[in-house]
């Protein structure tokens, strides 16, 4: 939908936690600010000993179409053992989107005192080439900064699929991929044995098929593989940030049908870096670089078509659409009167959001009342479906790193099925702010989301902590087909969380069955 530009400047009055003299003199706090939109989390620099902090940083996170989204921001004391709460504060994005731009100070809540100055815009993409000179000078672009900066313009990826990839040359002796060599569209992967050296010893003895006769037949005879069908992914790069596909396995034929997303600081200098690779052998299979320059020339900024690869074969090809979109505020003034963007919470004391269950048993009871009427007052027989997930633990990035893959055989809401999607706490955290929330299908019992989820916490702490998953039936807010579908609660306290692991869970009503078999 656009680009929501946060600038992070300052607070005010801040709460002090760090006392002296066994708590009879207040001091002050080292605060920092934690920032999320959806699934995108940003944290500030820690600014020490400062109850009225200046950090002047700036965020840009990507607003998709998915209703009731919020902007939610925390505050917190850095601490040696356990960050203290300085204040939250929500944003409807929706209103942000309306007004535009908003520059002001939002009084925090659930603490004291304390406030916080924001300067929020809603940059809209536009398919305008005409409009981009004005915006790289609003956000002072120069050559020699091409990769840093504020963002001017969006570049969406649909990768689509490929056709014609080499295949790949292996055999069994040797140990690893050291170089690549090409002919005939075949991928060479040379290794150390005395074999391959034989193969390059003369370039000019190769076949029809790019390959040397008397070596191919000492393969054969010998029951080394000649040639076989790559693994492709593919990794897109742009400046500093690069994404990869998913592989395709055993195919020069792989078919993806993934989009990417590139913030781009200046398009008529900036390059798409694309690189087809083998997962197998870690070769390249073909390689493309397109300026991005390219699109402001193309109709609608759009490029629909199929690229030729370089250091490929003769015929291969990757299909792809493309889409630049200049990033632009559209109003320009800003209303000297307050906004109406705060969602206030009006509790005195930290609650859950409205989709939660964590401490509502009402919904529990509600889905047990509604068992007892699918399955004739027997509730706990009656299978709810399960959930699979994916638990690993970052020590390097101190993250816990969630994958909701998936949810099977899960119960119908309504004669038409249930619109699911998942709901993520790490507890006992059951702020707004701590929630994670998968997208919502409509109409199925067998969703697939494979969608990635992040909690910042130690490895030391996370043995203290429970994932909470929730399978839920989405809805409006008055909606009476809203509701839990089912439940589960992942212990964190395994040894192999480093490791991870990806396992099917069973959902019951509160969360407490044991993980089904693989």
């Amino acid at each position: 939908m656009g680009v929501l530009r946060v600038h992070f400047l300052e607070a005010q009055d801040l709460v002090g936690k760090d006392k002296f003299l066994g708590g009879l003199i207040k001091g002050k706090s080292d605060p920092y600010g934690v920032i999320q939109v959806a699934n995108q989390l940003f944290q500030s620099r820690v600014i020490k000993e400062n109850v009225n902090p200046r950090w002047n940083e700036v965020y840009e996170a990507l607003v998709y179409d998915h209703p009731g989204q919020s902007l939610d921001i925390e505050l917190f004391d850095e601490d040696t053992d356990k960050d203290d709460f300085l204040g939250s504060l929500t944003i409807d994005v929706a209103e942000l989107e309306k007004q535009q731009r908003v520059d002001e100070w939002f009084q925090l809540e659930e603490v004291a005192s304390g406030k916080l100055h924001l300067k929020l815009e809603w940059l809209s993409l536009l398919p305008a080439p005409d409009k981009l000179d004005q915006v790289l000078s609003g956000i002072k672009a120069e050559k020699g900064q091409a990769d840093d900066g504020l963002s001017s313009a969006l570049l969406l990826v649909h990768l689509d699929s490929a056709k014609h990839l080499p295949g790949v040359f292996e055999g069994t002796v040797g140990v690893g991929c050291l170089k690549e060599r090409r002919s005939a569209g075949l991928v060479f992967c040379e290794n150390t044995s005395s074999l391959y050296r034989s193969l390059f010893r003369n370039p000019l003895e190769f076949n029809h098929a790019g390959l040397k006769k008397t070596s191919v037949n000492k393969a054969l005879k010998s029951g080394k593989k000649v040639t076989s069908d790559p693994s492709p992914f593919v990794q897109f790069t742009v400046g500093h940030k690069s994404y990869e596909s998913k592989t395709r396995y055993k195919t020069n034929e792989p078919v993806w049908e993934e989009a990417f997303t590139f913030l781009i600081h200046n398009p008529k200098t900036q390059q798409l870096e694309v690189e087809v690779k083998d997962e197998k052998h870690e070769c390249t299979l073909g390689t493309l670089s397109l300026p991005v320059s390219q699109l402001l020339d193309a109709d609608q900024m759009t490029l629909n078509q199929r690229f030729p690869l370089n250091q490929s074969g003769p015929s291969a090809t990757l299909k792809m659409k493309m889409a630049l979109r200049v990033l632009r505020v559209e109003k320009l003034d800003v209303s000297n009167q307050p906004s109406s963007v705060q969602i206030h919470n009006f509790n005195k004391e930290p609650t859950p959001s409205i989709a939660s269950d964590i401490s509502a048993p009402y919904a529990t009871q509600e889905l047990q009342h509604r068992l007892e009427q699918l399955h004739n007052g027997s509730p706990s027989s009656f299978p709810l479906g399960e959930v699979q997930l994916t638990v690993r633990h970052s020590s390097q990035r101190n993250k816990l790193i969630v994958v909701v893959h998936a949810c099977r055989n899960l119960i119908a809401f309504t004669d038409s099925g249930s619109d699911p999607y998942v709901r993520l706490y790490l507890l006992p955290d059951k702020r707004r702010s701590g929630r994670r929330k998968t997208h919502t299908f409509k109409k199925t019992l067998n969703p697939v989301y494979d969608q990635t989820f992040e909690f910042s916490v130690s490895i030391v702490e996370l043995h203290r902590r429970t994932l909470d998953v929730a399978v839920k039936n989405g809805g409006g807010i008055l909606s009476k087909h809203k509701g839990l579908l089912g439940k589960v609660l992942v212990d964190l306290s395994h040894e192999v969380i480093s490791k991870g692991w990806t396992q099917w869970y069973e959902l019951s009503e509160d969360g407490l069955r044991k993980p089904s078999q693989l």
